[in-house]
C-alpha cells in the first residue's frame, strides 16, 4: 500500500485543458509554434553552449511545448488495449463479441502487430462478456505498411481508436431452434497503452479506489488457480471497473488493470474535453443498444456491413470480418489528418 500511496501523490497532468480561453485552437498552437521557433532559433547561436545550465533549460522548455503542441494525438503512435464488452442480445451479443474479437485479430495479424490477452470471460458457447486484450505494433511500422518520408506514423492506437463505439450484428441466430432472425449488439472500446512514465504523470487518489482480487482461470500456468492473482479495480466516482487476469502474479494484474483505468479516464477526458480531473468526478456510460450503433454487420435478409459515420458500406462481408476494415479505418483516419493540417 506506501507504494500505491507514493504514486497517487504526485502531481496531475492536464491532458485535455478545459477551453476557457476565447481564442481558437489554431491560435493557441500558432503561439506555441512561434515560441517554439524561437527557442529553436537560440539553439543554433554559436555561444548556445556557454551557459550549460541555460542551455539545457532551453532544450527541456523546448520538449515541453512540442509535447503541449502534439496533445493527444501523442499517443497515437503507440500500443493500444482493446475492450470488447458484449451488450443486448444474450449469446448471440457474446458470439458477437468472439466474432469481432477475430476479426481484429486478423487484422493485427495483417498489420504485423502482436495480441497480448489482459482478460477474458467467457460464456460456455465460446463466445465471450468481455474480452481485453493490448495490440502491440512495432516501431517501424506506418500506417498503410508503406508511408511516405515525413508522413506521420500511426501504432495501432492511433489506427484502431475510431472502431470505439457499439457494434451491431443482424443474423440468423444459430442459438435459436425456430431460426429467427435476431440483432446483437458490442461495445468495442480503444484505449492508449501508457508507458510507465506516463502513468505517473496521473492521479487517482486512494480513497477513490475499490480493488477485488479473485482466482484466476485464464492464462498464466497453474499458479493462477492456487492464489488470487485476478485483479478488479473499480474507479468509486466514475464507476469504471476494469479487470485484468492473464499475468501470473496479482502485482502484474494490478499493474495492467490500473494501466486500463488511467486509460479509460484519459478516454473519457479527450471525448469531454475536460482535464482528467475533471473526467473523475462524474460518468455517462454508453449504452449498447438500437440507436448507438456505428457500425452495422448484416447477413440476413441480405449482406452488408455499413458505417454510419461516414456511410461507407460493402456487401462483402465475409472479408471485412477476415480482417479487412481498411475502408472503413481510411476515411476517418484521412479526415482528422486533413482537419489537423488546417490547425
Amino acid at each position: 500500500m506506501n507504494k500505491e500511496k507514493k504514486d497517487v501523490e504526485k502531481p496531475a497532468r492536464n491532458v485535455s485543458p478545459a477551453r476557457n480561453d476565447s481564442r481558437s485552437d489554431s491560435g493557441r498552437q500558432s503561439d506555441v509554434g512561434g515560441e517554439i521557433e524561437k527557442l529553436e532559433a537560440e539553439t543554433q547561436q554559436v555561444d548556445f553552449w556557454n551557459d550549460k545550465n541555460k542551455a539545457q533549460a532551453i532544450l527541456k522548455k523546448i520538449a515541453e511545448l512540442k509535447d503541449n503542441l502534439a496533445g493527444a494525438q501523442k499517443y497515437d503512435k503507440g500500443n493500444a488495449i482493446v475492450t470488447i464488452i458484449s451488450g443486448a442480445g444474450g449469446d448471440d451479443a457474446e458470439d458477437f463479441s468472439r466474432i469481432l474479437l477475430d476479426m481484429y485479430m486478423k487484422y493485427a495479424i495483417r498489420k504485423n502487430w502482436e495480441i497480448f490477452f489482459i482478460h477474458e470471460h467467457k460464456n460456455d458457447h465460446g463466445g465471450y462478456r468481455n474480452v481485453s486484450f493490448e495490440i502491440k505494433g512495432h516501431p517501424s511500422t506506418h500506417y498503410g505498411g508503406n508511408a511516405s518520408v515525413g508522413a506521420s506514423v500511426e501504432g495501432p492506437y492511433g489506427v484502431l481508436k475510431n472502431e470505439s463505439g457499439v457494434h451491431r450484428l443482424v443474423r440468423i441466430s444459430p442459438f435459436n431452434a425456430k431460426k429467427l432472425r435476431h440483432t446483437s449488439f458490442s461495445l468495442v472500446e480503444v484505449l492508449p497503452k501508457f508507458s510507465k512514465l506516463e502513468e505517473k504523470d496521473f492521479i487517482i487518489p486512494e480513497n477513490d479506489l475499490k480493488i477485488e482480487y479473485s482466482r484466476s482461470s485464464g492464462p498464466g500456468g497453474q499458479n493462477v488457480n492456487k492464489r488470487e492473482t485476478a485483479v478488479r479495480l473499480v474507479h468509486i466516482p466514475t464507476n469504471i471497473s476494469v479487470h485484468a487476469s492473464g499475468e501470473r502474479s496479482q502485482e502484474q494484474n494490478r499493474e495492467r488493470a490500473m494501466s486500463i483505468l488511467l486509460a479509460k479516464i484519459f478516454k473519457k477526458a479527450e471525448e469531454e474535453k475536460k482535464t482528467v480531473e475533471e473526467s473523475m468526478k462524474i460518468s455517462k456510460g454508453t449504452e449498447i443498444e438500437w440507436g448507438s450503433q456505428i457500425r452495422s454487420y448484416v447477413l440476413h435478409p441480405y449482406k452488408m456491413v455499413k458505417d454510419h459515420r461516414t456511410s461507407v458500406e460493402t456487401s462483402n462481408i465475409d472479408a471485412v470480418l477476415d480482417g479487412d476494415i481498411d475502408l472503413f479505418i481510411d476515411p476517418i483516419v484521412h479526415e482528422q489528418q486533413d482537419e489537423e493540417k488546417k490547425l
